[in-house]
């Protein structure tokens, strides 16, 4: 009977994790990495090199390049394709049935687990199968050796991607990690175990990515190139020139490194299984009365304006009555957006985001503290993140999606909800414009209207597709992260002078607006 139980948890929660519109999302940009790990040999984009020198496109090295920057990629994005899986029990009172059943919380977690493993590993087949197209295509190797294919990905990235499923579940049981701070959470978390786990002393081996790169720098040696000084890179890295090969003979396996993957996996397991300690199984006298309570999104009571032209129903004689405005119903159904996406937001937030533009004002009056007054910038440009996810998701979150569809100007809702995103991050982006205009003159004006126009644009239009504010979350902490980086190309904050274009910034913020029209007016003839 526990066998029947826990299979039925695993499919169940696999099905219903593979129709998401996340699940397609992240699987979509797991198949561009993969593409992306192993470029054209003219290109001078690259994921992973040993300074300038990279393996001839081989089983061997397309299978390891496609696994590493698959465990890369799904211990992030696939974090929050898994997350929620309590929750969403709690949500659709599936909860409450299993509570009354006899079966132990120890097999609810673990079917948990092993749900979300089967959803992750479902992503790394595709890649593996992505990798021999892409071997196939690039021509440089057909011989196909399918060991050496599938090793690193079942070696290297899927003890990884376990490790995220397990704290998934631990991010749920957690109450401050159970919303979108722990989404925010993860993200640093993420990037702690990316560097650490690429260490020579990192724990169990961590990504094992130690490992492979002595096995490379041997191979080097041994056809007489000099690997002393050509360091090690992984990730996304634009080169001055394109990279030369040299041949590898693929992953020497040890008995200690098959060992640390085993420990990882061990761990893992036990990981999943901690929270069945502290859990109380959707009982509210045990203190769990809401585990999926997202504190970034406000409850559904009261949240939602009434429709333009309609003001505040009045008494006569004991009957409701509804008044009928002309004028100002724009207006009025910008400010009843502007209430719905504020709602529930915490006085501390309100603090913090005075505290940061008062750092930004005092730091840029400051000579010579350019470098400080520009990370106070792209902290207020990240502090609005887990407003700016309400846009596009509360009413299908809420479950009103069905009642709001009866509007009948689905594109000025649309337009009135983007109008809140940008009056939101005008007003939190106001000291980063002033500070713009004493560094910068009024040039910088026209990137800091980009910005505002963009980041809603950007907001709206990932939560209309996905339905589920998790995805901008990751996507825009992504975007931050690698502008505030360095990455000038991407830099729509305006930090340095070589970013793009404010021209380009705002056409592409019109050009997701037009994408969220489209998708509405879509979804709106499908419900007709």
């Amino acid at each position: 009977m526990t066998a029947h139980t826990l299979t039925g948890l695993v499919a169940g929660d696999f099905k219903e994790r593979i129709r998401r519109p996340v699940y397609a999302v992240i699987l979509l940009s797991a198949v561009g990495l993969g593409y992306l790990a192993t470029p054209a040999r003219e290109t001078q984009w690259v994921i992973m090199n040993i300074g300038s020198y990279r393996g001839v496109y081989d089983s061997a090295y397309i299978g390891m390049a496609t696994a590493l920057a698959g465990a890369l990629w799904l211990t992030l994005g696939g974090f929050y394709v898994v997350r929620d899986s309590v929750g969403r029990d709690q949500d659709l009172g599936v909860g409450e049935l299993l509570a009354v059943t006899p079966m132990r919380t120890v097999v609810y977690f673990a079917g948990k687990f092993l749900g979300s493993v089967l959803v992750l590993a479902s992503m790394l087949g595709v890649l593996i199968v992505t990798a021999l197209v892409v071997q196939l295509a690039r021509g440089e190797s057909t011989a196909v050796d399918p060991v050496a294919l599938v090793t690193p990905f079942v070696l290297i990235a899927l003890p990884m991607v376990m490790l995220t499923a397990a704290a998934a579940l631990i991010f749920e049981t957690v109450p401050l990690l159970r919303g979108g701070l722990g989404n925010i959470t993860w993200f640093f978390v993420w990037l702690a175990i990316v560097l650490v786990g690429q260490a020579p002393q990192a724990p169990f081996g961590g990504m094992g990515v130690h490992a492979v790169v002595m096995t490379m720098r041997a191979d080097m040696a041994a056809q007489g190139i000099e690997s002393d000084g050509q360091e090690f890179s992984l990730g996304l890295t634009y080169l001055d020139r394109p990279l030369k090969t040299f041949e590898w003979s693929g992953f020497d396996l040890t008995a200690d490194f098959v060992l640390g993957r085993l420990v990882l996996v061990v761990v893992a397991v036990l990981m999943a299984l901690l929270p069945a300690l502290w859990f109380g199984r959707f009982d509210p006298a045990r203190g769990v009365a809401k585990v999926s309570a997202p504190s970034d999104v406000p409850p559904a009571a009261d949240v939602f304006a009434p429709p333009p032209g309609l003001a505040r129903p009045r008494t006569l004689m004991g009957l409701p009555r509804t008044e009928v405005r002309t004028t100002g119903a724009t207006a009025r159904l910008v400010a009843g957006e502007v209430r719905i996406l504020l709602r529930g937001v915490p006085r501390w937030w309100w603090l913090g985001a005075l505290a940061i533009s008062l750092a930004v004002l005092v730091l840029t009056s400051f000579s010579g503290a350019g470098l400080t007054a520009a990370s106070a910038i792209s902290v207020a440009w990240i502090w609005p993140i887990l407003i700016w996810s309400r846009l596009g998701t509360q009413r299908h979150e809420h479950g009103v999606e069905t009642l709001m569809a009866a509007y009948p100007a689905t594109g000025r809702r649309l337009l009135a909800e983007w109008a809140a995103g940008v009056v939101l991050t005008a007003l939190v982006g106001a000291a980063p414009l002033v500070s713009a205009v004493i560094t910068s003159g009024t040039a910088a004006v026209g990137t800091w209207v980009a910005a505002v126009l963009f980041v809603p644009s950007l907001a709206l239009a990932l939560g209309v597709l996905s339905r589920t504010h998790r995805l901008f979350q990751i996507v825009y902490l992504v975007l931050w992260y690698v502008a505030v980086n360095g990455v000038s190309l991407l830099d729509y904050m305006g930090l340095r002078e070589d970013g793009p274009s404010f021209v380009l910034v705002a056409a592409l913020a019109a050009a997701l607006l037009g994408a969220v029209f489209l998708v509405g007016l879509a979804r709106r003839d499908v419900r007709v």
